[in-house]
């Protein structure tokens, strides 16, 4: 009996210390304690809660969020924000359960490395060596006739077979019927005279290869006898490929998709409400479609027989937390490893070729400054990206608006859930990304070790001096180093749309208010030279970087217009671009300086409308009484004028530029 009581007694410990490690994600912790200012995180839900008043649910939105953000391994926030029905009569709840649609694809992904882990699935293998229906597919061939103009359509046999790396890379050749969704009432030979090859997309969605009541294996063979666009591993283009490599886990496993992620996946994490439908007992937690109906293929409430990899899971804010928390430590969760640690490295490292091309989409390439591993996108390059992080931070979307993103060197984990439909405007508005900024922007600045100077005087002529709009580009947090818009950063209004191609590059939609549209380039335009050097054979990064350079000046372009056969000349002027940045205005106000925030996002304490005095240390540094006991020192230049300030100057200074001096 004492041993049995003794077995009792251990037992419950290891309960009971395995609940509490289990609540660090379930549980908010101390704002404080883990980096926060819990004065900035409560900007959160105002900022949801405004875009839904400004969108009603008639604009393709469901009213309503689940935000959950954890660091160090402790949930820091989790909140639910308005309602989880168009009506507007269910408030939503943190565990209301949301159609996760792409966020699924790092899902499928996790999965297949588990395979490879444990020597079952050969990254380098061909998909044929496991779904051998596949190994006849060829290539589409397009073949231009530079005389004549003439476009000649073919097929062409793969340089190499597509392997299993090409399924989690994107570069297998297999892509989405895009155009077909896109442009419904448009032709084959007007899509294709304005997309070239990507009139392949259309036989993608003519096809009829995606249907609710097969199976992944139907859907495989039906695959089968498709072209793919691209010869394996030369192209990164969004695809069917992680669906592709769900039937491949359904083959090397010997399980159904769904049964392989219930057992090695969501039950070791503890995802309870994660899976391919919502069952009855939980549809009251199922938020709406923010259509009047959900498209049947994606009906969610009634058990798939398709298991879509790619799209078709639902899921919470609180089980994907888990799912990100166990691959920002490297595998492992609440002691149960699910992938090893050189897994996850190779998941979250850049898996593309240097030469690899990037097409279509702008979340991956060096517009965005990220790049792609085995399952996510990677942030790359701070100038370039426009949200904040730190550089090898991942991160992926869902078709609805649904997002997360890990930040292993801030060991941070931010999931956003909503619901709403792609290309609205209500979507656009919410998939700013504004919860990046605010997160980053909620990240306390350590205080200084040395002793506050004592208070000094300043004379009315200095102070007048200070006044003017500092502008940080689009850096919120002194962890992020984003580009600062200082008028040295010009902007050609194209660079966000455009993919390279073989022999320039091809523009798909400029912006209408962009210099480029106002100097004539239009979509479907290729340029084929900058500033007298040819773009055949560049990377993306390359031109990317051509395209770059200082506001007000020029760069030449050789361009073919859409319809035209011949190259012609075009010079467009750079112009200076502030849009989404983080400003500081300074004024005099009864003989004081005061600041406040005037960009899209506030910085540290600082708020839009509301004065914050700071206090003089010296003739040239300010503190703020805030929680960050925040510093500022202003810089001038070589003739003595104030040029820009810094924010806290050390280790975790952020430094803006003078762009309006004066009152403002």
């Amino acid at each position: 009996m004492k041993h049995i009581a003794s077995l009792w007694t251990i037992l419950v410990a290891l309960c009971l210390s395995g609940s509490a490690f289990a609540d660090e994600l379930g549980t908010p912790g101390d704002a404080k304690s883990l980096g926060f200012s819990a004065q900035r995180l409560a900007r959160i839900a105002p900022w949801y809660q405004a875009r839904f008043d400004a969108f009603p649910p008639s604009e393709g939105l469901v009213p309503g969020a689940v935000v959950a953000i954890a660091k160090d391994g402790k949930l820091a926030f989790l909140q639910a924000i308005g309602f989880q029905d168009r009506a507007k009569t269910i408030p939503m709840k943190t565990n209301s359960i949301f159609w996760i649609a792409s966020m699924s694809k790092p899902v499928t992904s996790v999965a297949a490395m588990i395979l490879v882990d444990e020597g079952k699935l050969d990254l380098d293998a061909p998909v044929a060596k496991y779904l051998p229906e596949l190994g006849d597919m060829q290539v589409a061939l397009q073949r231009t006739d530079s005389a004549t103009g003439k476009t000649e359509y073919g097929l062409d046999l793969p340089k190499r077979p597509m392997t299993v790396r090409d399924l989690l890379r994107h570069t297998s050749g297999l892509i989405y019927p895009e155009l077909d969704f896109a442009f419904p009432e448009r032709g084959l030979a007007e899509a294709s005279a304005d997309f070239g090859i990507r009139a392949i997309h259309m036989l993608y969605g003519w096809k009829g290869v995606w249907r609710r009541e097969k199976t992944l294996a139907d859907f495989v063979s039906s695959l089968a006898g498709l072209p793919l666009a691209h010869q394996p591993g030369e192209v990164h283009e969004y695809g069917w490929s992680v669906d592709v490599l769900g039937r491949v886990v359904e083959v090397v496993s010997g399980q159904s998709f769904d049964q392989f992620l219930q057992s090695r996946v969501f039950e070791p994490l503890h995802m309870v409400d994660t899976g391919f439908y919502v069952p009855e007992e939980k549809l009251d937690r199922l938020v709406d479609s923010p259509m009047p109906e959900r498209p049947p293929i994606w009906d969610v409430t009634k058990p798939a027989k398709l298991f879509s990899g790619g799209g078709g899971l639902v899921s919470t804010a609180p089980d994907y937390l888990r799912f990100c928390q166990m691959l920002l430590n490297g595998g492992e969760l609440d002691g149960v490893r699910v992938l090893t640690a050189q897994a996850v490295k190779a998941m979250t490292t850049n898996a593309l070729p240097p030469d690899v091309r990037i097409f279509g989409g702008d979340e991956v390439g060096g517009r965005a400054g990220t790049t792609f591993g085995l399952g996510f996108g990677i942030r790359t390059s701070p100038v370039s990206s426009w949200i904040p992080g730190a550089i090898g931070s991942f991160s992926w979307a869902g078709y609805w608006g649904t997002y997360f993103w890990v930040d292993p060197a801030e060991k941070l984990i931010g999931v956003q859930m909503i619901q709403a439909v792609p290309g609205s405007k209500a979507r656009q508005a919410l998939v700013s990304l504004g919860i990046n900024h605010l997160v980053y922007g909620a990240l306390t600045v350590p205080a200084p070790f040395a002793t506050p100077a004592a208070p000094a005087i300043v004379s009315p002529e200095t102070l007048a001096d200070y006044a003017g709009t500092y502008d940080f580009g689009g850096s919120v947090s002194p962890g992020d180093r984003q580009g600062l818009a200082d008028g040295k950063n010009g902007w050609l209004g194209i660079e966000a749309f455009v993919a390279m191609e073989q022999e320039g590059l091809r523009i798909n939609k400029p912006d209408p208010g962009g210099s480029a549209a106002k100097a004539g380039v239009t979509a479907g335009d290729l340029i084929t030279e900058l500033d007298d050097t040819p773009l055949k054979g560049l990377a993306l990064a390359d031109v990317m970087a051509r395209l770059r350079g200082p506001a007000n000046t020029t760069i030449k372009m050789k361009i073919v217009h859409r319809g035209h056969d011949g190259a012609s000349d075009l010079s467009v002027v750079r112009a200076a671009r502030r849009v989404n940045t983080v400003q500081l205005r300074l004024r005099v106000e009864q003989g004081r300086l005061v600041a406040e925030a005037a960009g899209a996002w506030p910085i540290l304490e600082f708020e839009n409308g509301k004065a914050t005095p700071l206090v003089a240390t010296s003739g040239n540094e300010f503190t703020v009484d805030d929680d960050d006991h925040t510093r500022i020192a202003f810089v001038r230049d070589a003739a003595g004028k104030v040029s820009g300030l810094i924010l806290n100057p050390g280790p975790w200074e952020q430094k803006a530029a003078v762009v309006a001096p004066g009152p403002n």
